[in-house]
């Protein structure tokens, strides 16, 4: 069936985001041993959306943003744009702090914040199921947080930035759903990282007034597959994911990014894999399971503008 095979292809395409993304945040963790958090974000998103809007100039497929809705232009500069900037500053901020994979298990829980944010407060059969889903999830959230406690050298503001970076990238995934009506997800990608790179330019080179920005074929070599891999490649499709389906199924997806991270950051970087995050793991991807298992297509399940997006894909 066509309509089976379309969404074979997507669930396909977002697989490949998650493992692109997986290397990605590995060689992040290793350009942050060497680069300042925020620039080496804002340089990422510039260089990304530059690319993009190259390749798809070329290609014919990037309508002149005078073309745009007003209010669509507002949004890519204060929603979109502004929302992945804050995401970046954290998502660096706590790589920098922790391991990897540990914030990438943070995020592995998103899907839950994206459920319960769009059901709102209800307490139906299949809201108490996404309750309890949330509950399981944040347990394991708070098991990878304690042993951060425990240590001299706290690491526990990292854990923090990276379980709020977890809610800012739903938030952020919910703001591109609603671009979704009105740009294809090739146009979200693109005007949206060169915005979010300007917003962290001035931060980013603030760093620079107690940080150094030394250059070497392996820094540069790491940032371009970030660039290219983790950037232009993965959040296109990551998008035109969002524009196809409701947040909560695309980010059912985001709880294959732990494994994915943890793997690469193993192999790449020697990052142990200990017994607390392999128990946290298992008690994330459960909740995110046990949530997005609910019953679909119920009365409030999509929000308008999902609905509009399932009729005109």
């Amino acid at each position: 069936m066509p309509n089976a095979r379309s969404h074979a292809g997507l669930a396909g395409s977002l697989v490949l985001a998650v493992v692109l993304w997986g290397a990605s945040n590995a060689g992040t963790k290793f350009l942050l041993g060497y680069w300042p958090p925020i620039l080496t974000g804002a340089m990422r998103f510039l260089a990304a959306g530059a690319l993009l809007h190259v390749g798809l100039r070329w290609a014919g497929r990037m309508r002149p943003q005078r073309e745009f809705e007003a209010s669509a232009r507002r949004d890519l500069w204060l929603r979109s744009g502004l929302v992945l900037a804050l995401y970046i500053v954290l998502f660096q901020w706590a790589v920098r702090r922790i391991p990897v994979s540990h914030v990438a298990l943070y995020l592995g829980a998103a899907p839950v914040w994206a459920a319960l944010w769009e059901q709102g407060l209800r307490f139906d059969r299949v809201a108490l199921g996404r309750y309890f889903a949330a509950l399981v999830a944040l347990s394991g959230v708070i098991l990878l947080f304690l042993p951060a406690l425990n240590v001299e050298d706290a690491s526990w503001p990292g854990e923090v930035a990276a379980f709020c970076s977890g809610w800012v990238w739903t938030w952020y995934g919910r703001e591109c759903g609603k671009l979704g009506t009105k740009l294809t997800g090739a146009e979200i990608t693109a005007h949206t990282m060169w915005r979010a790179g300007l917003w962290l330019m001035v931060p980013g080179l603030w760093e620079l007034r107690s940080a150094s920005l030394p250059l070497s074929g392996s820094l540069l070599l790491v940032q371009s597959y970030c660039v290219v891999g983790g950037g232009v490649v993965a959040y296109w499709l990551w998008n035109h994911g969002l524009r196809c389906w409701p947040t909560s199924r695309v980010y059912l997806f985001n709880n294959l990014i732990p494994i994915s991270t943890m793997t690469w950051a193993h192999l790449t970087l020697g990052e142990p894999i200990t017994p607390t995050f392999g128990v946290a793991m298992v008690l994330i991807i459960v909740g995110v399971t046990i949530g997005q298992g609910m019953q679909r297509g119920q009365p409030g399940e999509n929000s308008p503008d999902e609905e509009a997006r399932a009729r005109n894909p």
